[in-house]
């Protein structure tokens, strides 16, 4: 297919699908939550329909709640990226090229049928053929199963020629005054940036590793080791860990693993990544974490991945306690901290809202809903036409993730409760560092001496 008749195919179905929403939304009339809802759907709806580059826009749009409205951040992460899979030789092709020598030369057990197969990348197992000494971790011994990850042949052309067809979409949407502000040609940039790096499995497995390696200490958390020997910028090779997925947590608890404490321990994973390490997994959803048979959580798929500073994390550690202690006061205080701009006129409504989202959807009910809470939180932000802050939607948006998670583990796990320690003890570190007693000694001997000589 050419790039016109690619371009005037997606410019059709883009067409078919506004004007599905109109009708949907009673061409304007339909207004708030429910409008928002529709458009959503469709937007996630279209990004399915039109492949492999609008799937991995779309996931990429999961995750900044600053630009899309809260509905269509939560849609989007219902993206489903499954394909039939490429046939066993073209992957045997690709290896060949990337790796100089066929599969069966470089693998015992090589297996034809693909265990894993999405729009961008299939997943094949084999063994390893000569023993291995990974980054991190005892040696890989020769037998070790592997799980060798492939991008689909052409896989890149077909983005590059898809993306191209976006960004000039995204400069004529420029040109419009109302939707200038979002700046569509800057952000098309940004997402076609990310997805660049995300189709560099290279990059990948530097997290994998550098994730491996910081939680090495931690006996519920496993990631798997990358063999950099097999591994190019097409191809990624690493330990196969056996495991049930999420779904299947029901037959994992019948093999005696304990639930809830991994369920609890994932959300303090979560914790130690923002507010300790700086960074964190962004794209975590079911398919991208299961459990093993020794009570472990697995990691995979570090293609989206957010950071923080150590401002950051000092501030997003104030807005933590106020969300887990009901403080709506200081959680909007330290938000101003992260960027969040409230201006003085609406100030009184924001604090008002916000103290009623926390009542209503994190103290009153049996068991804190974090979902409800973010969506109500951005939604009312969407409402008041206050900016959101990059950082700042990303890790609402991962919050509420790691939620989702860790209810598809124990169902009745309080995500504020389990948070609580982590952060009080986080805190109390944090005002017992050496730099903020540096800061803030002088003042606290100066307001002494007030007192004392009053």
């Amino acid at each position: 297919m050419t790039e016109g008749s690619r371009g005037r195919q997606l410019l059709l179905a883009a067409l078919k699908s506004a004007l599905k929403i109109s009708w949907q939304t009673r061409f304007g009339l339909m207004r708030g939550h429910r409008r928002r809802a529709l458009i959503a759907r469709e937007a996630r709806l279209s990004c399915e329909r039109l492949g492999p580059a609008f799937i991995k826009l779309g996931q990429l749009a999961s995750v900044r709640p600053d630009v899309f409205a809260p509905e269509t951040v939560f849609e989007l992460e219902q993206l489903q990226d499954r394909v039939a899979a490429v046939s066993a030789d073209s992957i045997r092709a690709e290896i060949r090229r990337e790796l100089g020598a066929d599969p069966d030369a470089l693998f015992a057990d090589f297996e034809d049928e693909a265990i894993a197969a999405g729009s961008v990348a299939q997943v094949h197992r084999a063994k390893l053929r000569r023993a291995y000494r990974p980054v991190i971790g005892p040696e890989l011994a020769a037998g070790t199963p592997v799980a060798i990850k492939v991008l689909r042949p052409g896989i890149e052309a077909l983005i590059a020629a898809d993306l191209a067809v976006a960004r000039r979409w995204a400069e004529r949407l420029n040109r419009w005054r109302r939707l200038a502000r979002w700046r569509p040609a800057a952000l098309m940039d940004e997402f076609s940036g990310m997805l660049g790096r995300e189709l560099d499995l290279r990059n990948e497995g530097r997290i994998a590793d550098r994730f491996g390696q910081d939680f090495a200490d931690d006996r519920f958390v496993i990631v798997p080791r990358v063999v950099w020997r097999h591994t190019t910028r097409r191809v990624l090779v690493s330990e196969y860990v056996e495991g049930w997925r999420l779904s299947e947590i029901g037959e994992a608890e019948r093999a005696g693993i304990d639930a809830r404490t991994l369920a609890a321990h994932g959300a303090e994973v979560f914790m130690r990544q923002v507010l300790v390490l700086g960074y964190f997994h962004a794209d975590l959803h079911p398919a991208n974490l299961f459990v093993t048979p020794q009570g472990q959580l697995c990691f995979l798929d570090f293609g989206i991945v957010g950071r923080t500073s150590s401002a950051q994390r000092e501030a997003i550690a104030q807005v933590l306690i106020g969300l887990v202690y009901g403080d709506a006061d200081r959680a909007l205080r330290y938000s101003r901290e992260l960027g969040l701009e409230v201006t003085a006129e609406r100030e009184d409504t924001v604090r008002r809202e916000m103290a009623g989202l926390v009542k209503r959807h994190l103290l009153d009910p049996p068991r804190a809903d974090v979902r409800s809470f973010a969506l109500g939180f951005l939604s009312m932000l969407a409402d008041q036409r206050i900016t959101i802050p990059a950082g700042y939607g990303l890790l609402v948006k991962a919050l509420v993730t790691v939620e989702g998670v860790s209810h598809a583990i124990y169902p009745d796990l309080d995500l504020m409760e389990s948070a609580r320690p982590f952060a009080t003890r986080l805190i109390a570190a944090q005002l017992m560092g050496r730099d903020r007693l540096r800061r803030r000694l002088p003042a606290a001997g100066r307001r002494a001496l007030e007192v004392l000589l009053a």
